[in-house]
């Protein structure tokens, strides 16, 4: 990296959402606080004078899991760590995408550096080195249950730092750990006491997927406001039920900005004010109630961002150490649950914003309720215009429904039931990227038909922030005179769901966004 890349100084507790989503999206680059390597260099001293006084502590000098009863001399505690990294790289799966590994390594030094676990400063300084340059450990998405740490997939990790597994340097070249550790100067490291145990437990890998989940859940949250808007505006629905009145009455903060946020959005339509006197009532709930669902769906993700961020600067290890009286303590800050509940709850959000995207999709189809051409087309019976679109919406929307079955009622025990209740935050927080992505669809499935509707029914201009958002669609996605090949302009609009279009989402969309507040 190079000095033009924005600076990130982690000062360990004090992590913020925004830093996290820009280590996340990358191209940044992370120094560590100073004032940590204080609480570093103690927690080592501590954990010397253990060893020295010839006390027996777990995670020091004993074995793991059911093996806490097993004192291990001295001489092999080297080994001891060596062989917990590599017996617990046993990771399967596809490798995790380079954003969220960047968590990973970022929220782990973090963790580290709080100053409970005992590790060298350099272990922490190589982990940011390693993201500094690119490297990006391979690690494996499937293997953990969420207690006891994310013990496979960190496991992954830690070998690269002792010179094993494979990364994926800058240049995209796949290489062994021992030459990517060369690529950033250093040879790989031998372990010392409790340095791999405390590498190993944490709950980075969780809590990294569940922060990503949590960034394409904003995403196409926004994606799903802007798509009802265009909505509102294609079927001339009214503005009164998002009256700022109605909703302080109620008083849900998510559902009194979700109003304000539409109304911002649609400020100066001309549309509006052209059937002000229509006679029209009621819409329907999918365009009259986009700010008790969506402001619902928003408050789910501002409580599950609060979680993440705690996690995020925890320290989450096993055993811990506490420099002040010079003891290490046996917990269970690996359980994962928090991080499960919070991923749980970000999945029901993305459900919901693609559920009710896809009724609002299904409603601009319908012209008994849309006063639209049927299937937004003309000439329709020669053509199908969106009638399968709605379908492919439908599909994807009902397999979110099924995804979102929640993950953290489930639990099997493991280590010879030493380890008896689990979390299950990891597939809970990994689940919600196929999520995002399915509701990436849906919602821009539904703008594209949005934009549509409007060119077939109006010569009037919606508000300048929506009329500037159908041209950056129509950029992509033309209008449908007659049916074509819509493959493409499908997975255009996936893009724009997932606001990957190199164009950002309106100030009054974003302003209620957790990692943007």
């Amino acid at each position: 990296m190079t000095a033009d890349f924005e600076s990130i100084t982690l000062s360990p507790g004090h992590v913020g959402l925004a830093q996290l989503r820009h280590i996340h999206q990358g191209g940044v680059r992370l120094t560590l606080d100073d004032a940590a390597r204080t609480g570093l260099l103690a927690a080592q001293a501590t954990v010397q004078h253990i060893l020295d006084s010839g006390d027996v502590v777990y995670g020091i000098n004993t074995g793991f899991g059911k093996l806490a009863q097993t004192v291990i001399p001295p001489g092999r505690l080297a080994e001891l760590q060596r062989n917990l990294v590599l017996s617990h790289a046993v990771g399967t799966g596809a490798p995790l995408a380079a954003g969220v590994v960047r968590l990973v390594l970022a929220t782990k030094a973090v963790s580290l550096a709080r100053g409970h676990s005992g590790i060298r400063p350099e272990i922490v300084d190589a982990l940011l080195a390693l993201f500094n340059a690119g490297v990006v450990p391979r690690i494996p998405a499937k293997g953990s249950v969420g207690a006891s740490g994310d013990l496979a997939p960190l496991a992954h990790l830690a070998c690269v730092l002792i010179g094993e597994g494979e990364a994926t340097l800058a240049d995209g070249r796949t290489v062994p750990g021992a030459e990517a550790m060369r690529s950033i100067g250093l040879q790989p490291f031998v372990l010392g006491p409790k340095e791999g145990l405390a590498l190993l437990n944490g709950t980075q890998v969780s809590t990294a997927l569940a922060l990503a989940g949590l960034f394409g859940a904003e995403n196409v949250f926004a994606g799903g406001l802007m798509a009802g808007a265009l909505s509102l505006e294609a079927i001339q629905g009214s503005i009164k039920p998002f009256d700022a009145r109605i909703h302080a009455a109620r008083g849900q903060p998510g559902q009194m900005a979700v109003a304000g946020a539409v109304r911002a959005l649609l400020e100066g339509s001309e549309i509006i004010p052209g059937h002000a006197h229509c006679g029209r009532v009621q819409d329907p709930y999918s365009i009259r109630c986009i700010p008790q669902v969506m402001g619902a769906c928003l408050d789910n993700l501002a409580h599950a961002s609060r979680v993440l961020v705690i996690e995020a600067n925890a320290a989450s290890d096993n055993p811990l150490v506490f420099t002040d009286t010079g003891e290490v303590i046996s917990g269970g800050n690996f359980h994962a649950e928090p991080v499960a509940f919070a991923a749980d709850i970000i999945a029901l959000a993305v459900a919901e914003i693609g559920a009710i995207s896809e009724r609002r999709m299904a409603l601009l189809l319908d012209s008994g309720l849309s006063n639209l051409p049927p299937f937004l087309v003309r000439d329709g019976g020669v053509n199908s215009g969106f009638m399968i679109a709605q379908v492919t919406a439908a599909a994807l929307a009902s397999e979110n429904k099924s995804l979102a079955h929640p993950a953290s009622v489930d639990s099997l025990p493991t280590s010879a039931n030493q380890e008896d209740h689990v979390s299950m935050a990891t597939f809970a927080a990994r689940r919600l990227g196929d999520m995002v992505d399915n509701t990436a669809v849906v919602v821009g499935i539904e703008a594209m038909a949005a934009c549509q509707g409007i060119e077939l029914k109006h010569e009037l201009k919606s508000s300048p922030l929506m009329e500037a958002e159908f041209n950056a669609i129509r950029e992509h996605v033309a209008f449908i005179e007659q049916d074509r090949y819509l493959a493409p302009d499908v997975e255009s609009m996936r893009l724009w769901g997932l606001g990957a279009q190199g164009r950002a989402w309106p100030t009054a969309v974003t302003a209620i966004l957790p990692s943007h507040a």
